[in-house]
């Protein structure tokens, strides 16, 4: 499957986790937007969570994610796997098209509506058009460097929108230390 519309980005390194996306909104070949906000904190700001995808959409299952969070008293990995289930499942959800990315202190997670729940090898994951691009850029940087994950996260998308055309240089990021 390939997404348009968004790059996100996620980072771990040193007891922090970043989550960074630009703030491009596009339709078909037209910008809408350039400062849309792809992040949410989550659960008394203890998750993070980036979405790509289809704005509605991505908003709908933020909501019932949300509410999988609150069941789980905070429990991403449960919560995550959870929600991968029913998004698969459910006849309205699985017609969603969006995917997200989910950390908190201890777990970084991409989460799908094919019923995926993956945790990176690396603690980089990258999702949406630019994703691939972003994270090359933040694998090399984390390799080759002492930055922050909010640094690489934050110059992993800047290297994302040299590169991509739906991906833009008006980076947002959250962090969780």
């Amino acid at each position: 499957m390939t997404w348009h519309h968004t790059t996100v980005v996620a980072v771990r390194r040193d007891g922090q986790v970043a989550i960074a996306a630009d703030g491009q909104v596009t339709y078909s070949d037209t910008i809408l937007k350039h400062t849309a906000r792809k992040i949410r904190r989550m659960y008394h700001d203890r998750v993070l969570a980036g979405f790509a995808g289809a704005v509605a959409d991505a908003q709908a299952l933020a909501d019932r994610f949300e509410a999988k969070l609150e069941a789980t008293n905070g429990n991403l990995r449960r919560a995550a796997v959870e929600f991968a289930k029913e998004w698969r499942t459910d006849r309205v959800l699985r017609r969603l098209e969006a995917m997200m990315i989910v950390a908190d202190r201890e777990d970084l997670l991409l989460v799908s509506g094919d019923g995926n729940v993956i945790e990176p090898d690396d603690n980089v994951l990258a999702i949406g058009s630019g994703g691939a691009y972003a994270a090359a850029a933040a694998r090399a940087l984390m390799r080759h460097t002492l930055l922050t994950a909010r640094e690489i996260a934050m110059e992993a998308m800047r290297i994302a929108a040299e590169l991509c055309i739906y991906t833009n240089d008006k980076v947002y990021c959250e962090c969780i230390e």
